[in-house]
């Protein structure tokens, strides 16, 4: 389930309060004080038959004496009583339930995961949907709901906080609400026995009434459903994550807490930089963010002017922006000039722009007032030291005067404030807060949050981004793999010979160094005897995955003699440090020349939350120690690849330096590609490791390999977190005149062809297609349409000429699920010198046919009333038709699967 029956949770128009109360203090009379006093309108229904009425409404002495079903239950008794509840709920006819009893599996309890069973049992029949249980509760300020014991009600506002934690939100609603920040929901998952935050992801993307949404995160129980989710939400509005256990003691402390094995926390972190999400590490972070969005618009670009009265804390800003990535806006010259004319002959001269410590409120308005009007500026951060010769006051009126003044010029600008002291700058906090002008106690807290706002930008951007396409010839022998994996399983081994390895790596068109195996010392030298360079001895063992360790490595042997005398003493040596290991013989391989080379690792692990996880950074036999690495879950193109790359410190050294040559940074990338393939097509893979990865300026070499692997009985692609490219659904298709073209789902590479197929479209053609006139197609839309979350959309594609450079699309069919998968919206497209050809039913059959295949209970389209060539298509399937009320120009096709 995602979002079914949530809109009874948080639009109900009844509400039942199951163990209401007048004991003091306790949970109960909480809730009840909550739940009356909050404004909500609808009838509110306490029941427990140990009282006559709490706060003066009459009780009810259980569920059956209900006058109607509650569309919302909020459920205080004890937990061994919980599941009948959610029975009887569910039979009269209630669809939500919130449960903040506590007891169930949050502390590794049998008897309470075995309640929790019992719960989501009890709900499943009548799909009830529970939040909870042992959870605070949930707040929709906009309709007067407060399901919740929390200590103060939030205000209205159009932020969005979900976390699991009841402690968390307390804090962060006693923070906001002092400031004057609303939500349009509060809402605390508990347990998340049901709800989650993928639900609340996609319920939350589609409210109106919600323009960001926080996320206190302690582990994540669906990646899959949380990607798909998450990577919507962000293309739609900001979303903000902290993640609690960042360490392993913190991650333990979490499981504990909530009854699940939180993951890596580098893992968490590569899933949350895939989906767009904007991680913030600790909650100061999160109240700046808070803050920002509730009162600062989007704004681009990381370009920052600083107005100060005192230099010094205009520079301490400064090195806070640098440090952090951001940059000093290089003002022009007409801003230039019109500073120079209201401001005293001493001010500075440039950016910070530092109006003298003697400034009164009118040269803070004239000086922000030329900032504003200044295009190389996208933020201004206005910073105040106290001083005897003016109030901090009158200089923050004077800001909010300018701010009101000019409102169409700040609305395109992030405006910023920091008032630093206490007493004497708490009034003009207090006057920004009133006025929706955020404010900061320090500069660098500040300049911390222009940078969360510009990484989340940086981040969208990214993801707009078209990447460049994968070399067509790249085509794996999943079949020579599939071979030697089936082989290793079968004598029941976890782990693949460095040969075995290395053919699977070539297999891959991943280059490996030449690899030969000796049984024997005397084997060994016979076979460096027959290479013209050095060799590399390396032991070979089931049992020894770093052979350096055990001295099973040596390297630079130059004849035959001492091969077969390095092999004797590593037998000795291993011997002595793994007496146990079973010993079978010997690899032998040239020395490759390292001459401007550097040590990479690639590699693959499975993370028990997300799936595969891809990994990069500095190699070699001090991988640990230097510590260099990033993470990032596949499936990979040559652009996320790239983004890897570029978050290590290693780049820099592969981007050539002081006259060394730079590497081949697109074979790395590919490589890298290339391993996340073999991720998402061989699910008895599940840990690969690439070390050293040798890369120079005329590519890479594969030095060393190890593959573990493990039974699967499931395909490769159902364990990644996010759906790969489904290559199954690729299919020839030959017209009458004997034109073959390729159907398949689109690509993210795809984005230059749509806008070619765009470009030849008709006036008419585009309306039909959009529903109303288009001149240009944006990158942005562009983008959306290229770039799909194959879980929940999919868009097949006929490309001309595949194969032979870049492809040109004819046109396509495109479907878009609902997250419940009940129904899906599908269009079709066709470039018209294409029509007549069958193409329009093949792509209708083909769409029907998917979705069928995805358990998809109807598939839908709205059509102009005028486009009679997709009505008849549409009847010819058996789609009913059915006028759509708000418009008569249009009608929605409709067909029952």
């Amino acid at each position: 389930m995602t979002t079914r029956n949530l809109e009874f949770m948080f639009k109900p128009a009844t509400v039942a309060l199951i163990g209401a109360s007048q004991k003091p203090a306790s949970v109960g009379a909480v809730l009840s004080r909550n739940l009356f006093s909050a404004g909500f309108e609808g009838d509110i229904f306490p029941v427990n038959p140990k009282y006559d009425s709490v706060q003066g409404v009459c009780t009810f002495p259980d569920i059956a004496a209900l006058p109607q079903a509650p569309d919302l239950a909020v459920v205080a008794t004890p937990p061994d009583t919980v599941p009948e509840v959610i029975r009887k709920l569910g039979e009269k006819g209630s669809r939500a339930a919130v449960v903040i009893t506590a007891g169930f599996a949050e502390g590794q309890n049998r008897h309470g995961q075995a309640l929790q069973a019992a719960l989501l049992q009890a709900a499943r029949p009548n799909l009830l949907r529970i939040v909870g249980p042992n959870c605070l509760g949930i707040m929709v300020p906009g309709i007067g709901l407060n399901a919740s014991f929390g200590h103060v009600a939030p205000l209205p506002g159009r932020l969005a906080f979900v976390a699991q934690s009841g402690a968390v939100l307390t804090s962060v609603l006693d923070w906001a609400t002092a400031r004057r920040i609303g939500f349009s929901h509060f809402v605390s998952l508990g347990d998340m026995a049901d709800v989650d935050f993928g639900d609340m992801l996609d319920y939350l993307t589609n409210d109106s009434h919600t323009r960001a949404i926080l996320l206190y995160v302690e582990a994540i129980r669906h990646a899959r459903k949380f990607m798909s989710a998450a990577r919507a939400a962000a293309r739609v509005k900001p979303v903000v994550v902290i993640k609690a256990g960042r360490f392993q003691e913190g991650a333990a402390a979490a499981a504990s807490h909530t009854g699940a094995m939180a993951g890596s926390d580098a893992v968490y972190d590569a899933a949350f930089r895939r989906a767009g999400m904007l991680r913030v590490k600790d909650m100061q972070a999160l109240f700046d963010v808070v803050g920002t969005l509730a009162m600062t618009r989007p704004f681009r670009g990381d370009r920052l002017a600083i107005l100060t009265n005192g230099g010094g804390v205009g520079v301490l800003a400064t090195d806070a922006l640098i440090e952090r990535g951001g940059r000093l806006a290089d003002l022009c010259e007409e801003t230039r000039s019109r500073l120079n004319a209201v401001l005293p002959p001493t001010w500075s001269h440039g950016n910070p722009v530092d109006i003298i410590g003697d400034a009164p409120g009118s040269r803070y308005a004239d000086a922000l007032e030329a900032l504003l009007d200044d295009p190389e500026v996208d933020a201004i951060l206005v910073l105040h030291c106290p001083t005897a010769v003016i109030s901090g006051i009158e200089a923050a009126q004077a800001v909010i005067a300018t701010v009101k003044k000019n409102e169409l010029k700040t609305s395109r600008r992030g405006l910023l404030t920091s008032w630093l002291g206490e007493g004497a700058a708490e009034g003009a906090r207090h006057a920004f807060a009133e006025n929706r002008i955020p404010s900061y106690r320090t500069p660098e807290e500040a300049v911390r949050a222009f940078m969360q706002m510009v990484r989340y930008h940086r981040g969208q951007e990214m993801l707009m981004e078209t990447p460049p396409s994968v070399p067509e010839n790249f085509r794996p022998d999943t079949e020579a793999v599939s071979g030697i994996l089936k082989a290793a399983l079968a004598e029941e081994r976890q782990w693949l010979s460095e040969a075995e390895a290395k053919a699977v790596l070539a297999a891959y068109q991943i280059p490996v160094a030449l690899t030969r195996v000796a049984a024997t010392p005397e084997a060994a030298a016979e076979l460096a005897a027959g290479f013209d360079a050095p060799v590399a001895l390396k032991i070979l063992s089931p049992d020894i995955s770093h052979k350096t360790d055990v001295g099973g490595v040596a390297l630079d042997l130059e004849t035959p003699e001492a091969v077969r005398a390095a092999a004797d003493a590593m037998l000795q040596l291993v011997h002595n440090a793994r007496p146990e290991a079973r010993i079978q013989g010997f690899t032998v391989q040239p020395m490759v020349p390292r001459s401007h080379a550097h040590e990479l690792i690639i590699g693959m692990t499975e993370d028990a939350q997300f799936g595969p996880v891809m990994l990069f950074g500095h190699g070699g036999t001090a991988v640990e120690v230097i510590d260099d690495k990033a993470l990032a879950l596949p499936p990979l193109n040559m652009r996320l690849a790239r983004e890897m790359m570029d978050r290590t410190r290693i780049i820099r050294l592969l981007e050539g330096y002081r006259g060394m040559p730079p590497a081949d940074l697109d074979a790395i990338a590919l490589t890298l590609v290339k391993v996340s393939q073999l991720a998402c097509d061989m699910a008895e893979v599940v840990e690969l490791d690439i070390n050293p990865l040798l890369a120079g300026a005329h590519g890479v070499m594969a030095l060393d390999a190890r593959i573990r692997v493990r039974p699967s009985g499931r395909p490769a692609a159902e364990r990644l977190a996010i759906r790969p490219y489904p290559k199954e659904l690729e299919e020839t298709v030959t017209l009458p005149n004997g034109q073959k073209l390729l159907l398949r789902p689109i690509r993210p590479e795809d984005e230059p062809a749509v806008h070619d197929l765009f470009q030849r479209l008709s006036p008419e053609e585009i309306r039909f297609r959009f529903l109303h006139t288009m001149k240009i197609l944006s990158h942005d839309l562009a983008a959306r349409l290229s770039q799909i979350d194959y879980d929940r959309q999919m868009a097949l594609v006929l490309a001309e000429g595949e194969g032979q450079g870049s492809p040109t699309l004819c046109g396509g069919v495109r479907m878009s699920a609902d997250p419940d998968n009940t129904a899906a919206e599908f269009a079709i497209l066709l470039r018209s010198d294409m029509t007549g050809k069958g193409l329009g039913p093949m792509l209708m059959r083909k769409i029907i046919d998917y979705a069928r295949s995805r358990g998809i209970g109807e598939i839908y389209g709205e059509v102009l009333a005028e486009n009679h060539t997709m009505r008849r298509l549409c009847e010819a399937f058996g789609f009913s038709i059915k006028a759509v009320p708000d418009d008569p120009g249009v009608i929605r096709a409709g067909l029952k699967l």
